[in-house]
């Protein structure tokens, strides 16, 4: 077929739509899905790992689409979302949720059938809450922070669910981890870009609160997270290599949100913050698999 034969607006509207799912925030919810499937006893088939990773991707790119659909005239407000392909103008609305809801739709039959009941289920109730509780109380109350930390928790679980067949304390423990991690990592972010959350309109913990509550709360979840980090060390999950690494990362997390200079702003606090969190969890995760004991 010659080059002239080619819709001109083919790969532009691709690569939009591709974008519409956040691939960066898609693979890191697939590495942390495969790291509840490496931390889980028993085993599964290749088969079996390859639809439960497809699933979860149709799955969180669904509610990444969705989410910029609802979100289409809150990201014209924000400097770091006015070039999505919404509020850009690239796409269509009706395009973005049609595509949005496509993935939704076939992504629950992958996971449940691919794998098992269970891993459907928790995928379904991930993009649930995500698009429909969460989204929406974005602009209506800070503590959606709370809600949208459990649908990103969610995918670890998943990938557990997928080898075991069924909920464990070890895959809750994924679960919390995530969970727990997400508090100062969003906190983060949005006290860095601050302005651009008012400006939206967002109820984020930063737009709502002063400095010395909005780092109150990211010490406080960070405090909670390191604790919780070595529970595997106390109940025979892990060994000494782990607890070192948990020990470390946890400390710098907690440090980066008490450390500031007097005169540092929210938003150099805020970056900083957002920084380490992106070093934390896949470090963490990454000591629990190479250290960890089925």
């Amino acid at each position: 077929m010659s080059s002239a034969a080619v819709n001109p607006g083919f790969l532009p509207t691709f690569r939009d739509l591709v974008a519409l799912t956040k691939p960066r925030v898609s693979t890191l919810v697939l590495a942390t899905a495969a790291c509840g499937i490496g931390f889980a006893p028993g085993t599964i088939s290749a088969g079996s790992v390859v639809w439960m990773l497809l699933g979860t991707l149709l799955c969180v790119g669904s509610a990444n689409a969705l989410n910029c659909f609802l979100e289409r005239d809150l990201d014209k407000r924000m400097l770091r979302t006015q070039d999505r392909p919404l509020p850009a103008g690239r796409l269509g609305a009706n395009l973005a949720l049609g595509f949005g809801l496509f993935l939704g739709v076939a992504s629950i039959p992958v996971l449940a059938f691919g794998t098992n009941f269970v891993t459907g289920m928790l995928g379904l109730l991930a993009l649930a809450s995500y698009v429909v509780i969460y989204t929406p109380m974005k602009t209506q109350s800070p503590y959606a922070l709370i809600v949208g930390a459990i649908p990103g928790a969610l995918p670890p679980l998943m990938g557990y669910a997928a080898v075991t067949g069924h909920i464990a304390p070890k895959g809750l423990l994924l679960f919390a981890l995530s969970f727990l991690w997400q508090i100062p990592h969003v906190i983060g972010l949005a006290a860095y870009r601050r302005e651009e959350y008012v400006a939206a309109g967002i109820k984020v913990v930063p737009a709502v609160y002063a400095p010395p509550v909005v780092r109150m709360y990211a010490v406080c979840a960070g405090l909670v997270l390191l604790a919780v980090s070595t529970i595997p060390v106390w109940v025979g999950w892990a060994g000494r290599n782990y607890l070192i690494v948990a020990s470390v990362l946890g400390a710098a997390y907690v440090g980066a949100a008490l450390r500031g200079p007097k005169n540092a702003s929210l938003a150099v606090w805020g970056r900083r913050l957002f920084l380490v969190s992106l070093v934390y969890l896949p470090l963490l995760f990454a000591a629990l698999l190479f250290d960890g004991r089925t």
